[in-house]
């Protein structure tokens, strides 16, 4: 766990809160670790889909970012909505703002403007509702989680399933796959080239998981990496046209096309056991004999 007790306020700046009692299960969570937690009153009201219309969630932002006591801004949740924001964020404020921003999910379009835009490092985790918010939390995302916030670097070791062996070093970068994929052609992508990109995605069927990869590499981003780290790709359900083809035959085809290696297990995603990974840092990637030992530094800054 963290060695200090760390200022946390979530916000909402996607969608709103589908289960409020969630909510107060991570403010209790996160005070039972010590912490101190506060919400922004986006996280308690609903607009049609999202938690406040535009101008009132970037306002969110704003006064997050402008809090000199938030160490930590906290997403309540994912869904839709930080598209909306983009061309109306002051990256360069934010950036000064020094806060650590941490979720996943719809929260990938905005860790990527802001690498893009700003060279700001923001951190793929866990979010209020789903993990910290959570009947029981997953104590491994928990150890995950604070031993990046606590530490200058980090280190974790995981199966993985790919090429026998590979040594990478680059800026460690990516998230949903949608959401990278909706950034492609955009100034919001961030233009990383020998990085080690991560990707995951959630209720996305197998061709359509496919038809985004192919999207990458059309435009040459994944020919550009040292390494991809696939995450979880969940809740999606084969019907009769697919005759078995599923992720594992999408991924397989991948590879067949992209000489960069390609692993699947990375334990990121929707689900309930996450990495912490900070988008922007640098990772040491290992792999051996279906092990792959990954090193974080350069991300507390």
């Amino acid at each position: 766990m963290s060695a200090r007790a760390l200022n946390f306020t979530i916000v909402a700046p996607s969608g709103f809160a589908t289960d409020p009692a969630a909510l107060s299960r991570a403010i209790a969570c996160l005070e039972g670790l010590g912490h101190r937690v506060t919400c922004d009153p986006t996280t308690r009201s609903r607009w049609q889909r999202f938690a406040a219309p535009d101008d009132e969630r970037l306002a969110a932002i704003e006064r997050v970012a402008g809090d000199p006591r938030v160490d930590v801004a906290l997403m309540l949740r994912g869904g839709y909505g930080f598209t909306r924001l983009l061309d109306r964020l002051d990256y360069a404020a934010l950036a000064r703002a020094g806060k650590r921003w941490m979720g996943h999910s719809d929260f990938t379009a905005f860790q990527l403007a802001a690498l893009a835009k700003a060279g700001i490092v923001t951190f793929a985790g866990p979010m209020a509702s789903y993990d910290f918010g959570a009947p029981i939390p997953s104590a491994f995302t928990l150890e995950q989680c604070f031993g990046v916030l606590g530490n200058d670097a980090w280190s974790v070791e995981c199966a993985v399933d790919g090429p026998p062996a590979v040594s990478a070093r680059g800026v460690l970068w990516g998230g949903n796959l949608a959401l990278v994929a909706h950034l492609v052609g955009t100034t919001y992508l961030p233009d990383v080239t020998g990085g080690i990109l991560f990707l995951e995605d959630v209720a996305e069927h197998p061709y359509r998981i496919e038809r985004m990869l192919y999207q990458l590499l059309h435009a040459g981003i994944l020919a550009r990496q040292r390494a991809v780290l696939l995450g979880a790709f969940t809740e999606y359900q084969l019907n009769a046209n697919d005759a078995g083809y599923d992720v594992t035959a999408a991924i397989a085809h991948l590879r067949q096309r992209v000489a960069v290696p390609i692993y699947t297990g990375l334990p990121f995603g929707h689900v309930p056991d996450k990495l912490t990974l900070p988008v922007g840092g640098q990772c040491d990637l290992a792999v051996s004999d279906g092990r792959a030992l990954l090193r974080f530094s350069d991300y507390a800054r």
